[in-house]
């Protein structure tokens, strides 16, 4: 059996990650019907910081008998990473309570766009040919998986196409962040920084009560361990190999996964325009796949 590169691991790694957000969307939005969009953050980022501490003891110990640095150079990106978070899923699950799972999906892969442009100007790197390439794909794709018009989108569409910049950004800091080499620990110290400004901001504004809380239950469960906890850090183990530009859109595959969800588990449908652009985003992915950059 041949061995997998490190990069095409990261790919699947990314991959992974994408159908479980691509499936999120589904329960992010049944969440809103019991508890405020601050909240559902705050629980959110409290399980995933609590799920991965056992991780990052064990992560710590390693470095400690290896003589790798301490974390106190991953705290500073930890903490960015965290403030970086809570707008992009403050702004994003604030427009679900009005946005239509498939709107939220499509609306929130604009990041596959944004990517490239602010890692050009962060980095002063220019993107690959086939990487500006793919990402026309997948933001044709895009467009037309939400049935190749933007003239309905109300003020949840909005919100959550502007959460898109700060997930591409989230997306570079974690790329610059994966060169210190504690994965793990930032990805807890992100969680924990988002439950903490979430749930002051939830006390703040929005009404808190118990009952709501296990209502919401296995929303916040599944949103929190996996498609928190889980998949962000894998993704900040990928991020170690795959170039952000390439991660978006590899990413960009949550389209079609939500797609699915929505097929399954609210009887929604595609137009012919929807399977098509399934299909771009298909083949966006299969470029960037053979892709080195």
């Amino acid at each position: 059996m041949p061995v997998l590169s490190a990069r095409t691991r990261g790919d699947l790694l990314i991959l992974l990650a994408a159908l479980i957000w691509g499936v999120a969307f589904y329960f992010q939005k049944v969440a809103m019907q019991d508890i405020g969009p601050l909240l559902f953050l705050g629980m959110r980022g409290a399980i995933a910081a609590l799920v991965l501490l056992p991780f990052v003891w064990r992560e710590q110990r390693t470095d400690l008998r290896q003589m790798r640095p301490g974390n106190a150079r991953i705290w500073p990106y930890g903490v960015l990473a965290g403030v970086v978070f809570f707008l992009a899923g403050g702004t994003q699950q604030t427009g679900i309570v009005i946005a239509t799972v498939t709107n939220t999906g499509f609306l929130t892969a604009l990041y596959v766009v944004v990517t490239p442009f602010l890692y050009w100007i962060v980095q002063r790197q220019r993107p690959a040919l086939a990487t500006w390439f793919s990402a026309g794909l997948a933001f044709v794709g895009v467009w037309a998986l939400g049935g190749g018009s933007l003239e309905s989108l109300n003020r949840g569409d909005i919100l959550v196409a502007c959460s898109s910049v700060f997930w591409a950004v989230l997306i570079i800091v974690s790329g610059k962040a994966s060169r210190r080499a504690q994965p793990l620990t930032y990805t807890c110290i992100q969680f924990a920084v988002v439950a903490l400004l979430s749930i002051i901001s939830a006390l703040l504004f929005e009404r808190v009560e118990m009952a709501a809380l296990r209502a919401a239950l296995v929303p916040i469960l599944y949103v929190g361990v996996l498609s928190s906890a889980f998949t962000f850090g894998i993704m900040a183990i990928a991020l170690q190999v795959v170039p952000p530009p390439r991660a978006s859109i590899l990413l960009s595959m949550e389209t079609v996964f939500a797609a699915m969800a929505g097929f399954l588990l609210l009887g929604e449908r595609l137009s012919v325009a929807g399977w098509a652009g399934a299909l771009l985003i298909l083949m966006a992915v299969v470029v960037v796949q053979r892709t080195r950059e």
